[in-house]
């Protein structure tokens, strides 16, 4: 292993009262994939933000090239070369690539006049160093998640870069955009540049990386070659026990139909001819390739993009549902993909977005009962576990799987029938998604329906009684829970047709 390109030893950081990292050791080769594995609290992010110079450690020591750096901010850590790409990318959405580029590198006078031919050029220079194949002249906002993550790349290899911080690069990527990003990170290994890679998916971090650093309760547990662990030994590192991924369950109950699709279908969608049931006690997994029409399907049934054909008949009531509220009045719940965006209102207290969708039942008259809002906030909040410093704390303050709960204890609140649940476990540690897992199953044993969408084929497999295969906008099968993952994916690839369960 060549000399550390950056190095932490003992670095310790405290919050108030509260320890985030004791003693944590920590270093990067050039040319290496560096994974940082661990739970939601374990400290990976206060990690980080030293790393990129955002915290200063209340002790410890942080050497780049084998020189201890004393001042270390933002700017130093710029300057020095460490670059972070983060999920969201932070760019002009009404400039273009070039443009986006030229502001963060390009120096020179305001008043200096734009040679926009050469901006161009360099923009397909920093551009093609990584591989990505962008037009310079595209807007940001035509690009997808994983281009927009390349332009961020391309920002910080033009920039000179020698550190690169990636943090949960693939959580709302396809696989195919996957594998174009892991391409990428290791293209920047062949350049010689520092990756360190952070990622919820072990399966993942054990292909990249070369070593796996494991941060438990603030502490190191240890570092391993990617290639002398498996994925249950990194579980029992980061968790401190033994742990299986998914509950076993029970037979499920047999209760009536609840839901029932017949020849569903939206043009604007892509959806057609769904033909689908749903009973009460039930978890019905919705499985897929990214685009097959699974998110399609559920913002069909809760009202968000009413269907142009078929029927959706609930509790033996034949619905036409225009919008949400009329979802929510008739005891259908819809918990979104996109949690940050959609799930929680990360500014507002944990309270105010238990209750967001209750106001009319909560607030007869208009008037604020801040009283009742608490009281029904914190009844949520026990009964889900809920690890927050209270009802008024804000959201964005809670890791994503508390978040995740907030975003649940709306949708419980308004007493629902049918609760559909959209990639519910994206981006949390395997503590918080054996949690849910465990919510998840005791909301069906208590009689609730459940319809289940997720890209995690073990959790479809593990938690579903059932699971629908969708493929092209359409039901390609519905096969029994604990089925085989090479026979749903054959149905979801169209290799094979499932029978109906």
């Amino acid at each position: 292993m060549p000399s550390p390109l950056l190095e932490l030893r003992a670095i310790a950081k405290s919050f108030g009262g509260a320890r985030a990292l004791r003693g944590v050791d920590f270093d990067l080769a050039a040319g290496e994939v560096h994974a940082l594995v661990g739970e939601n609290g374990a400290g990976k992010s206060t990690l980080v933000r030293i790393i990129a110079g955002a915290h200063a450690p209340d002790g410890g020591t942080v050497a780049i090239a084998g020189r201890a750096v004393g001042k270390f901010d933002p700017a130093a850590a710029h300057a020095l070369g460490i670059a972070c790409i983060y999920q969201q990318p932070a760019l002009f959405p009404d400039l273009t690539v070039a443009e986006n580029l030229g502001l963060r590198l390009e120096s020179g006078s305001p008043w200096q006049r734009v040679d926009w031919a050469g901006r161009r050029r360099r923009a397909g220079e920093w551009l093609a160093r990584i591989g990505a194949r962008l037009d310079p002249e595209r807007e940001i906002r035509t690009l997808s998640m994983p281009e927009q993550q390349l332009v961020e790349i391309a920002c910080a290899v033009g920039a000179g870069a020698r550190v690169v911080i990636m943090d949960e690069p693939t959580a709302s990527l396809t696989r195919q955009e996957q594998d174009l990003l892991y391409g990428v990170v290791r293209d920047l290994r062949r350049q010689g540049i520092g990756v360190i890679y952070i990622s919820h998916r072990l399966e993942e971090v054990l292909a990249l990386a070369d070593r796996v650093t494991v941060l438990r309760d603030g502490e190191s547990v240890g570092t391993f070659r990617a290639g002398a662990i498996s994925e249950p030994e990194l579980i029992r590192l980061m968790v401190g026990r033994e742990m299986d991924l998914i509950p076993s369950g029970g037979q499920p109950s047999a209760g009536a139909v609840l839901l029932s699709l017949r020849n569903l279908g939206c043009a604007a969608s892509g959806v057609h001819e769904v033909s689908l049931e749903v009973r009460r006690g039930e978890i019905l997994g919705l499985a897929g390739l990214v685009g097959a029409g699974r998110t399609e399907l559920a913002r069909i049934v809760f009202g968000l993009t009413p269907a142009t054909a078929g029927e959706i008949v609930f509790d033996g009531e034949r619905l036409r549902l225009r919008s949400p509220a009329e979802a929510i009045a008739r005891g259908i719940a819809y918990v979104p993909e996109d949690r940050r965006r959609h799930g929680v209102v990360l500014e507002m207290p944990v309270e105010e977005n238990i209750t967001l969708a209750l106001h009319r039942r909560l607030f007869p008259g208009s008037w604020l009962r801040r009283g009742a809002e608490r009281s029904l906030a914190l009844e949520y909040l026990r009964d889900l576990a809920v690890k927050c410093p209270g009802p008024a704390a804000p959201a964005g303050s809670l890791s994503g799987g508390n978040q995740q709960k907030i975003s649940l204890a709306r949708w419980l609140a308004t007493r629902p029938r049918l609760l559909i649940l959209d990639e519910p476990t994206q981006g949390v540690d395997v503590g918080a998604k054996r949690e849910l897992h465990r919510l998840i199953r005791r909301l069906a044993a208590e009689g609730l329906a459940v319809l289940l969408i997720s890209s995690d084929l073990p959790e479809v497999i593990g938690l579903c009684d059932r699971i629908g295969v969708m493929r092209g906008g359409t039901l390609a099968a519905v096969l029994p829970g604990k089925s085989d993952p090479h026979d749903v994916m054959a149905v979801a690839l169209g290799q094979a047709k499932g029978a109906a369960a």
